[in-house]
């Protein structure tokens, strides 16, 4: 046996230490905590039965009940017997995949944010509700696995501010806990075979979540005209064209074939397929993701 002393770190120091690590964040993590107090969910508790400490209903006996359900000064108020259900309050895991890859830090308009800014909010903005709720939230991988601390938010807030190099993200999809549920926040313009290996691994163990598409406006109606150079924000490709117009009709079918794949891709495998634009309300946004992941749950 080694004589080597273990160090073990005050509670205090680490909370310290995360929350000035986390510093340099301020933006993110204060429009996320605001843009979570703007929902307005009540109480946490899903009203569905199963284990917990909170009454739901009284509901009769079925076939396969054990006795030991049966409350029996309810059942002796009638002819028949009850089973007092308790609401569900086992607290799940959530697992977060947010693209941080060169083709998100696109804005057309600097009134607009870019795609990245806006994905990280939504994402960080779930957490401090699923958090607040008593849920696990980490990452999918094995980078920051799923807490419900409140320094969870410092850890989660401090990746999102880390941007990858590449031109487009790759779902990652290892370590993820069997029949949790997850939310994959990218433009999914890049190749979209690892989308379908990271859907359809996720699946195989019983997880079910939320693809958010997040689009600029521009990325939507193509305006452009006239010449054009078109070049990736990693700066990898380009092309320039004379006639941009007539790129239009062809651009915005693969656009829509694009979408069309994602939602068949998430049907095959039980997620839902959502679509953000840039330009549109955080908020709401926000909201329809909570309520399609509390759906994901039944």
């Amino acid at each position: 046996m080694s004589d080597t002393p273990t160090l073990v770190q005050d509670p205090r120091q680490l909370r310290e230490r995360a929350e000035r690590q986390a510093s340099n964040l301020p933006p993110l993590l204060a429009r996320a905590e605001h843009l979570a107090g703007t929902v307005l969910l009540g109480d946490h508790g899903r009203r569905r039965p199963g284990m917990g400490d909170d009454f739901w209903q009284y509901r009769p006996v079925q076939p396969g009940d054990p006795r030991r359900w049966i409350d029996w000064r309810r059942s002796a108020r009638s002819d028949e017997r009850y089973v007092r259900e308790r609401e569900w309050q086992i607290a799940q895991s959530v697992m977060l995949w947010v693209d941080q890859a060169a083709s998100m830090r696109f804005s057309s308009d600097k009134r607009l944010p870019e795609k990245s800014e806006r994905g990280r909010l939504l994402a960080l903005a779930i957490a401090i509700l699923l958090i607040r709720g008593g849920e696990r939230v980490g990452l999918t991988g094995t980078m920051l696995p799923p807490r419900h601390a409140r320094n969870q938010i410092l850890r989660l807030a401090e990746f999102f501010s880390v941007s990858e190099t590449g031109d487009y993200g790759v779902p990652e999809h290892r370590a993820m806990i069997p029949n949790a549920r997850a939310l994959f926040v990218s433009d999914f313009l890049g190749g979209i075979d690892q989308v379908e290996l990271a859907l359809t691994k996720a699946a195989d163990r019983g997880i079910r979540g939320v693809v958010l598409q997040v689009l600029d406006p521009s990325e939507e109606s193509f305006p452009f005209k006239g010449r054009t150079i078109f070049q990736s924000v990693g700066g990898t490709l380009e092309h320039e064209t004379l006639k941009a117009n007539d790129l239009r009709a062809r651009y915005l079918a693969r656009l829509a074939e694009r979408k069309d794949r994602l939602d068949t891709l998430c049907r095959a495998t039980g997620w839902q397929y959502l679509i953000h634009h840039t330009d549109a309300s955080a908020q709401s946004a926000l909201l329809t993701i909570y309520q399609a992941l509390d759906r994901g749950t039944a």
